[in-house]
């Protein structure tokens, strides 16, 4: 397990910039100034998400596809049905109460043991430049790695018609780098602060409105080699069916605030 903090040594520092060259566009997002990191962190903080278009070079983007191309066929697609609670249904609520409406997702994933440790995917995660940067943002001392070794980094493929349902994320926030953009379809849709997970404010009414389609959404827009940063607890978010001849592919780096 690993910790990320804020502290490096200016040798270290260095090294870890001049490993990030062919990954991230430093000169387009210098993840090592303070200046930038402070204007990420208050566009985080007030919008609850962050977008940076071509974080990734366009040279890892299409290492990063070619690595999905190669482990496809190691990829475990699933269908699911859920709430937007991501809970057991509750027995004192309706089968059609926002409580246990049932939502279907459906993807194929690649977990952490299938990406080894040379890969692009891998050497971004593990990189301290990078983790510091994240620290910063995300208004965090550290961060660890999940000690579940199938959740820290997934590779996650969508076919025709596959999509990710309505929900809230149990975790504080996503980390997400788009690998190949869908032809039609795939959209992140979400409406901000719909619930206040701490204090147990579910607000089921305006939840009832958003799966009702009765009240408007929020897009993102995002072009292969974006990274997203997004707070997902309270906000309601999905995203659409995929129209494509084959998949599309994201990244989700996963790690516990500390």
């Amino acid at each position: 397990m690993y910790q990320a903090t804020h502290e490096a040594t200016p040798l270290a520092k260095e090294k870890d910039l001049l490993s990030l060259n062919s990954i991230v566009d430093l000169q387009l997002y210098p993840i090592d100034q303070d200046a930038f990191r402070v204007h990420c962190k208050h566009t985080f903080e007030k919008q609850g998400v962050l977008v940076l278009p071509g974080f990734l070079t366009s040279e890892a983007v299409s290492h990063i596809a070619k690595e999905g191309e190669t482990s496809f066929d190691k990829a475990y697609f699933t269908n699911s049905s859920h709430n937007i609670y991501l809970k057991s249904a509750d027995p004192a609520f309706a089968v059609d109460h926002p409580r246990n409406f049932p939502i279907a997702s459906s993807k194929g994933c690649i977990t952490t043991d299938q990406i080894p440790v040379d890969l692009t995917l891998r050497k971004l995660y593990d990189n301290s430049s990078f983790k510091a940067f994240l620290c910063e943002v995300l208004d965090e001392n550290a961060l660890f790695e999940y000690a579940d070794p199938l959740s820290s980094i997934n590779l996650h493929y969508a076919a025709q018609g596959q999509e990710l349902g309505w929900h809230f994320d149990n975790s504080s926030f996503a980390i997400s780098l788009l690998i190949q953009k869908p032809e039609g379809g795939g959209v992140f849709e979400y409406v901000k602060d719909v619930r206040n997970a701490d204090p147990g404010e579910m607000n089921y009414e305006q939840a009832g409105k958003i799966l009702d389609g009765k009240l408007s959404v929020e897009t993102l827009s995002m072009d292969a080699g974006a990274l997203v940063l997004f707070r997902g607890r309270n906000s309601l978010h999905r995203v659409t069916p995929t129209h494509t001849r084959r998949y599309h592919a994201h990244a989700g780096c996963a790690c516990l605030q500390h």
